[in-house]
């Protein structure tokens, strides 16, 4: 049953089959939530916004075009959800908690620190992008998806998705490249 494909999965749960999309559950949500995690820092909030993805696939299983690719509109209404988080934090922003040294992490040893650090830069320097050359870099590189793919996920042609990908990189080097 784990070689058939996802729209074959997704036929077999709207006929019936609830296996069928714990298999299509099973292989999608790490990838999600790796997803998620990028921009939302909290893993309980991934997760969440990964079972609110799954849940908007369920209630819109009459809404999938036959001949369609599963894998893009899953992607689409993944992204859609994770933006719909950060307007609804943008209304009611956090206070964050300041700690007060009781709980300051334990020193790491100085090859980890500076592994944390140049994946902190990077990170950073993927933040710092404007949300299309940033969405283009993280379903790309991060999820693997094919340029194609990304470009029918963000409603792009395939040239926008690979100049926003190109600029996003270039930019990204630039800002590590003048932090070092």
């Amino acid at each position: 049953m784990g070689d058939r494909t996802d729209e074959d999965l997704f036929a077999a749960y709207v006929a019936g089959d609830v296996a069928a999309f714990q298999i299509l559950f099973a292989r999608y949500a790490p990838l999600l939530t790796r997803l998620m995690l990028r921009d939302v820092r909290r893993r309980q909030e991934a997760e969440e916004l990964v079972q609110d993805t799954f849940l908007h696939l369920h209630r819109s299983a009459g809404d999938f075009r036959p001949g369609a690719k599963l894998r893009p509109w899953l992607m689409t209404i993944a992204l859609n959800l994770k933006r719909e988080h950060f307007r609804r934090k943008l209304r009611r922003p956090e206070v964050s908690l300041e700690l007060d040294g009781r709980m300051d992490p334990p020193a790491e040893p100085g090859w980890i620190a500076e592994r944390h650090d140049a994946r902190r830069q990077i990170e950073l320097a993927l933040a710092s992008l404007p949300e299309k050359h940033r969405e283009a870099i993280v379903l790309h590189w991060f999820a693997g998806l094919s340029f194609p793919e990304v470009a029918e996920i963000v409603g792009a042609s395939l040239s926008a998705v690979k100049v926003r990908a190109h600029r996003g990189y270039k930019l990204m080097k630039s800002t590590i490249q003048g932090k070092v």
